[in-house]
């Protein structure tokens, strides 16, 4: 089994990761502001997502 580098992508696919990985974590901090004050179920599903996905890319799985 291969494992995934980030570097064999196309360098369009690079620049859109690192775009994410730099927004992540204000989007990240908003929500869970917002979960805090107007708790949803739709909101705390969103922000488990936003934290994997924030854990992700600090731990270099994507």
């Amino acid at each position: 089994m291969s494992r995934f580098y980030r570097y064999r992508l196309p360098s369009w696919c690079r620049t859109w990761l690192v775009i994410i990985e730099t927004a992540l974590l204000p989007i990240l901090i908003f929500q869970a502001i917002r979960t805090i004050f107007w708790p949803t179920t739709f909101d705390i599903f969103l922000l488990g997502i936003i934290i994997g996905v924030f854990i992700a890319f600090k731990y270099k799985w994507i």
